[in-house]
């Protein structure tokens, strides 16, 4: 099977931490930016990067951008270079594009070009702080379809030195536990650490230690009531 290969238009710090994610991983990654020193600071971190105009259709097409298989327009603040980037990748026959958005406004706009992939970090980021303001037990959360969601919630000091049978999340609270994350201690270097790693698929014999973070799956409602009974 060919390595897929990903394009990221726009090397804001949104736009970095994508392109060195996805080469991390294995793919090869194309970056275009119109600043030569960001393109400069990524060139030994991606596979290439370039600096071009990408409202500029031809400059795209130098790039073979429609022989890749995703296109992720990461452009910040300017909005309509976004779409005259946007509308090139189309024109091109791009795969798939998949756009930052700030707003229902933007989205709307892209829906009508045709687009169904987006990416908001200012969303996502700003739900997830006020999820953890109100709730500083949960680390992170995937929000599902239909109320849904999987949640990393810190083990409750209360249900430390129980077992998961003794909690029975799933009669007692509605609630699925996927795993647990916990604290292992590690030589490193000659120093002694301290990691977390995901312990498996628990049983009901697996008894709660101070540290543990729990990786739940649920309504959110039930998350929420499961965080307030144990507070």
């Amino acid at each position: 099977m060919a390595q897929e290969k990903f394009a990221i238009i726009g090397a804001g710090h949104f736009g970095q931490a994508i392109s060195r994610a996805l080469s991390e991983k294995g793919y090869e990654v194309l970056v275009i930016d119109s600043n030569l020193n960001v393109v400069q600071d990524l060139s030994e971190d991606v596979a290439y990067a370039v600096c071009t105009d990408a409202t500029n259709k031809r400059a795209l097409q130098n790039e073979n951008i429609q022989n890749f298989d995703a296109v992720i327009v990461a452009i910040g603040n300017d909005f309509v270079g976004r779409l005259l980037c946007t509308a090139n990748l189309l024109d091109l026959g791009v795969k798939r594009i998949i756009c930052r958005v700030m707003g229902k406004s933007q989205r709307t706009i892209l829906e009508k070009m045709g687009i169904t992939e987006f990416l908001s970090p200012e969303d996502e980021v700003g739900a997830l702080l006020a999820e953890r303001l109100t709730n500083p037990n949960i680390i992170s959360y995937l929000q599902l379809a239909d109320d849904y969601k999987i949640a990393e919630i810190i083990a409750p000091s209360r249900l430390i030195d129980l077992s998961l049978g003794d909690i029975n999340f799933r009669d007692n609270h509605k609630l699925s536990l996927i795993t647990i994350r916990r604290n292992f201690e590690e030589v490193v270097a000659d120093k002694l650490d301290t990691k977390q790693h995901i312990i498996g698929v628990p049983d009901n014999k697996t008894v709660i230690q101070d540290g543990d973070v729990f990786v739940l799956f649920g309504k959110e409602h039930d998350i929420d009531n499961f965080i307030k009974i144990n507070l």
